[in-house]
């Protein structure tokens, strides 16, 4: 019977303990919710997530293009003459690059790049050309379309047989990326490419401005850039 009756007292003793520290608990629920009103116009701040706008570039983000597809040899010039024919046959080559670049903020980037391009002539002979330049552009974002425009300057080394030349090319264009994840955004790209020449050869500056040759290319590549 003693043992019975201490049995008891500890089975209330236990449910007191528990009855108890419920009470304390919901005395916390009350005032944390009389502190932190549920409702948004009760709140000790202003909840407006219309007005959020989500940023998916900043300051140091870096982004890596690769680029294939074809070029189009379309104006040529001969000291500021327009010329009708040119020697390329058929007048598509190829052409692809790797860029780089660096944002300023959520639309500026800088950085640079590296391409190649060449085209057959119609003596079944190939023309290269490696640009190597600065990039400065800035990119409109739409939800995940993404369409940056660019403008590059730099050097363009040239091959044609035993001719080499090196000078100046100027390029510009735009592409529209789908960002398909974090990390990954594919897209189409077209550019419009400058490459002029001013050989010394000539005996004189009249016969070096006749040799003068100024090429118009364009291109148009798939680009997969990686996002980091």
């Amino acid at each position: 019977m003693q043992i019975a009756m201490q049995k008891a007292r500890s089975f209330l003793l236990i449910l007191g303990i528990i009855w108890f520290s419920s009470q304390l608990l919901y005395a916390q629920e009350e005032e944390d919710e009389d502190e932190y009103p549920g409702s948004e116009e009760d709140a000790p701040y202003d909840v407006n997530w219309d007005e959020f706008e989500y940023s998916a570039y900043s300051l140091g983000d870096q982004v890596f293009t690769i680029s294939l597809g074809v070029m189009f040899p379309v104006l040529f010039f001969n000291d500021g003459e327009y010329v009708k024919k040119h020697n390329f046959n058929p007048p598509v080559g190829g052409t692809g690059s790797l860029n780089y670049n660096y944002f300023l903020n959520s639309n500026i980037f800088m950085g640079g790049e590296i391409g190649v391009k060449f085209n057959y002539t119609l003596g079944e002979n190939t023309v290269f050309l490696i640009p190597i330049g600065l990039r400065l552009g800035w990119q409109f974002i739409m939800r995940r379309i993404e369409v940056p425009i660019y403008l590059v300057a730099g050097v363009a080394p040239q091959r044609y047989l035993n001719y080499s030349y090196i000078g100046l090319y100027v390029k510009g264009g735009f592409s529209v990326f789908y960002r398909f994840n974090p990390d990954w955004s594919f897209g189409i790209n077209a550019d419009w490419n400058w490459y002029p020449q001013w050989p010394k050869d000539g005996k004189d500056d009249a016969e070096n401005r006749k040799r003068r040759m100024d090429a118009n290319i364009v291109g148009l590549t798939l680009s997969a850039r990686y996002h980091f």
